[in-house]
């Protein structure tokens, strides 16, 4: 018999970066929710790189702001470091950055969790799902206790029979040392949920008293800072900041590498699991690139009261004594000190191709998963997938409709989409060039998208989603009087344009079609518009932007129609793909395996060809009306 028998709405594995969003959105929700971790110090830790953000990963961190999760907030209260990134390129690519304090970043999150209501914390190993007729009952930990729930969603990151290794050194143990949880992946394995093996890599952490930064180039942040957050002042968040610093690997470097190479665990067969294309460890680097003569090395700070430093761009699983000789190649680091050892873990997961869009299991009803758990990498995918698994698990117990965002609305629309859709054989990392509508979807508009699901859902407030139908509005009234005001050929305009590098004017021309300029912009244009109200820097942004790529726009929301028509033709769940004639079998085979919700859907599915959809689009007109006729 159980020791203990408790009864929550929703339970969650795992406080990592989407344990936390999912166990914040089910209490703030109004479930009673309890959170599990293998350690509360290891709540929102961040056992890699020490920032939140980048390319893509800003627009998603946005979007979770905008739906109502913490990330964003968390990052603007503890970050040492912050950058706009791509600013020389259009808008669709811009994407926020920012160096974290790693230990600030984890205990203010944690402060969060453990102070919101109808949530608890709980130190305890999950190690065994209860399922009955399909549906999921609750769970039970290592010491026996029994917790039952309506909804469970799994994010168990990195820790699932976890393993890192470091040249002939392999030890089972979680990332920095903590406990791994070994014991969950045989209750998967017995549920039916098909279970893989991936791996990360990680860098050196060194001490930086022995780094010589005369030899390196210094890195700084932005000079006007831009939070995360849509509800953080911006004046509130501007301070000095910490540096970071940019040097290379040399041929020195690599010649060390290869000669090794035999010592590498990850060429000599002892590392199973996939690692990230995108993000390979500098010997994966050194083999694949042998064209290159050097490598970028970052070098970040970990925080503000510690000396630990991280070298971005030189994770290994290399044996230590090749660690100290190829770092100590690299320019600033010639005597280097070493704090951490880098290595690689290895640790289960799934292929997301088992969730629906909401990140609810098909075989086992109300239990979800999100995170690393799933196949992807990075602390902005999981909070993504985080807090619409811990949304959609609340609704569930609540009788109502998923939330799924589509392709078409948000880059977390994309990255599940993706995930559910197209079976990754490698962590999935989240890119810009992922998204077909990403004019649309910039990390400047995300509160524009989405804070109206976020609000429908319970966690966004009537305050804040009037705040943004003000947005809109002012947005909407500005551009509607741009596009009215006519600029004449006086000596003031004629000297603006020169001054811009931009052709003078021959005849008078509207505010709007000056916007257009490639050289000009609605700031630019401020002097010769005496009229123009006082409005805020985002909604001046908006409407520069919405100006200036106009046409774009316009296109590709005509796109996005013909996108949504697909979507919204729907498959029945219990179509047999088998008895449709004219279907390949391959795709026979994959739309079997998937069971895409949809037209749009299942024209994603690899190996699915437009013939094949063509193929199913008529079988499916063909069954709607044999079923009228009878």
């Amino acid at each position: 018999m159980p020791n203990i028998c408790e009864t929550y709405d929703v339970v969650v594995v795992g406080a990592g970066h989407a344990g936390c969003e999912a166990a914040l959105a089910a209490a703030r929700l109004g479930m009673e929710t309890i959170c599990f971790t293998v350690s509360c110090e290891s709540i929102a830790m961040m056992p890699c790189n020490p920032n939140i953000g980048g390319s893509s990963k800003g627009h998603l961190v946005r979007e979770v702001d905008a739906l109502g999760g913490e990330m964003g907030k968390n990052i603007d209260a503890t970050f040492i470091q912050s950058k706009m990134l791509n600013r020389s390129k259009g808008p669709a690519v811009h994407s926020l950055r920012a160096q974290a304090d790693k230990s600030e970043y984890s205990r203010r999150m944690r402060k969060v969790l453990e102070n919101t209501e109808h949530l608890l914390v709980r130190q305890a190993e999950v190690t065994e799902l209860i399922v009955a007729d399909g549906r999921i009952q609750g769970v039970k930990t290592l010491s026996g206790a029994v917790y039952y729930a309506r909804a469970v969603v799994l994010c168990t990151g990195v820790y699932l029979k976890a393993k890192c290794i470091h040249g002939d050194v392999s030890y089972e143990t979680g990332p920095n040392g903590l406990q791994a949880a070994n014991h969950l992946t045989k209750s998967l394995i017995e549920n039916g949920i098909e279970v893989r093996r991936f791996k990360t890599g990680t860098p050196a952490r060194v001490d930086k008293r022995s780094i010589d930064f005369d030899k390196m180039t210094e890195q700084f942040g932005d000079e006007h800072i831009v939070p995360f957050s849509f509800s953080t002042d911006p004046e509130s968040i501007q301070k000095d900041q910490v540096s970071c610093w940019l040097t290379y690997t040399n041929e020195e470097t690599h010649r060390i590498i290869r000669e090794n190479l035999d010592r590498s665990p990850l060429y000599a067969g002892v590392i199973h699991g996939t690692g990230p294309r995108y993000c390979p460890s500098i010997e994966d680097k050194v083999v694949r690139f042998a064209d290159k003569d050097r490598h970028q090395v970052f070098v970040e700070p970990e925080g503000l009261y510690t000396n630990e430093m991280y070298l971005g761009g030189m994770s290994s699983s290399m044996p230590e004594d090749v660690q100290f000789a190829m770092y100590r190649t690299v320019p600033g680091l010639e005597n280097v000190k070493i704090v951490r050892n880098a290595y690689a873990i290895e640790y289960d997961c799934i292929s997301a191709v088992q969730l629906r869009p909401s990140l609810e299991f098909k075989k086992i009803a109300g239990l979800f998963a999100a995170g690393q758990f799933n196949g992807s990498s990075g602390y902005e995918e999981a909070a993504a997938q985080g807090i619409i698994a811990g949304i959609n698990a609340a609704r569930l117990v609540q009788g109502k409709e998923p939330l799924v965002l589509d392709r078409s609305e948000a880059y977390i629309g994309v990255l599940i989409d993706d995930l559910v859709t197209k079976e990754s054989f490698e962590p999935y990392r989240m890119m810009t060039s992922r998204a077909e509508y990403r004019l649309l979807l910039r990390q400047d508009n995300a509160d524009l998208r989405l804070t109206k699901y976020g609000y429908e859902a319970g966690l966004v407030s009537e305050a804040r989603m009037n705040e943004v139908r003000r947005k809109e509005q002012q947005i909407r009234e500005e551009i509607e009087r741009v596009k009215t005001v006519n600029i004449g050929t006086g000596s003031s305009v004629q000297e603006l344009m020169r001054r811009y590098g931009s052709a003078e004017l021959v005849t008078g021309a509207t505010l709007a079609e000056l916007v257009k300029r490639p050289e000009l912009s609605y700031e630019a244009l401020e002097p010769v518009d005496p009229e123009r109200p006082q409005l805020r820097a985002d909604v001046a942004e908006q409407v520069n932007i919405n100006l200036k790529y106009e046409g774009y726009i316009e296109r590709q929301i005509r796109q996005v129609e013909h996108f949504k028509k697909l979507e919204s033709k729907l498959i029945p769940e219990e179509l047999d793909y088998m008895k449709i004639s004219g279907l390949r079998k391959e795709a026979m085979q994959k739309l079997d395996k998937f069971k895409p919700g949809s037209i749009g859907q299942a024209s994603r599915v690899s190996g699915v060809s437009p013939a094949d959809i063509s193929v199913l689009m008529v079988y499916m007109e063909q069954l709607k009306n044999s079923r009228r006729q009878e």
